[in-house]
């Protein structure tokens, strides 16, 4: 029996089926990160509300969602839903899935970037006649996101391997697809390594898209400390 085909390995190394799983994986991740980070910034600032009500809202939500399985509610989502009417497509289902999902990571990412920005700047602002919206935009997010690049730059990363995940409602993402195959040609090992690969280059290129946005920020925040020192 044969445990390994370099053949094997090498034809499906950019089959095509495999190469449109690792497009789907990509504009998987851009799409629920985009509305994660959307709605992550909404609860952020509702768990810095004032108003208690709002304040439990965020917390309650952050509570469920980080302690749960994503695979439970990616389940809860695609199949407990229609028992209620409501119906979601495979797509759909997983891009909701995942954005609700990684919401609740990063909106703890943000606060902690908008709370590492010392209080006295904001009461300066409004002293000054700012009003809250200009203060978020012009003082306190340019800051805070020097402190949220790096962890969010590592849920990017987890983002790209946890699409995976939505292979058990049928996504044909990369990992869907390369099971399907497997199904079909029985070449596990070959397979599984050609997705492993893809995976690997994928968390790589943006490790190295990650490490030019902190360098390119750390030289903002270098020639911005040399100006007020003159």
């Amino acid at each position: 029996m044969q445990l390994w085909s370099w053949s094997g390995f090498f034809g499906y190394l950019f089959n095509p089926f495999i190469l449109g799983g690792v497009f789907t994986t990509i504009w998987l991740t851009v799409v629920s990160l985009s509305a994660g980070l959307i709605l992550g910034f909404t609860l952020a600032l509702m768990r810095r509300s004032r108003a208690r009500l709002v304040q439990l809202v965020a917390k309650a939500y952050i509570w469920l969602f980080r302690g749960t399985p994503l695979l439970v509610q990616l389940i809860a989502i695609y199949t407990a839903l229609p028992q209620f009417g409501i119906r979601f497509s495979v797509i759909e289902a997983a891009l909701i899935g995942l954005a609700l999902n990684e919401a609740a990571y990063l909106a703890e990412i943000i606060r902690a970037g908008i709370e590492a920005v010392p209080e006295g700047q904001a009461r300066a602002a409004r002293a000054l006649g700012m009003t809250e919206r200009q203060i978020m935009r012009h003082i306190v997010m340019p800051q805070a996101f020097k402190v949220i690049i790096p962890p969010l730059g590592n849920s990017v990363n987890g983002l790209l391997k946890t699409t995976s995940v939505t292979s058990v409602i049928s996504m044909e993402e990369l990992l869907r697809r390369t099971q399907v195959l497997i199904q079909e040609r029985f070449m596990v090992l070959e397979l599984f390594s050609v997705a492993a690969i893809y995976y690997l280059l994928l968390t790589t290129l943006w490790d190295f898209f990650q490490s030019h946005i902190e360098k390119r920020f750390g030289q903002a925040d270098s020639r911005l400390s040399m100006t007020e020192k003159r």
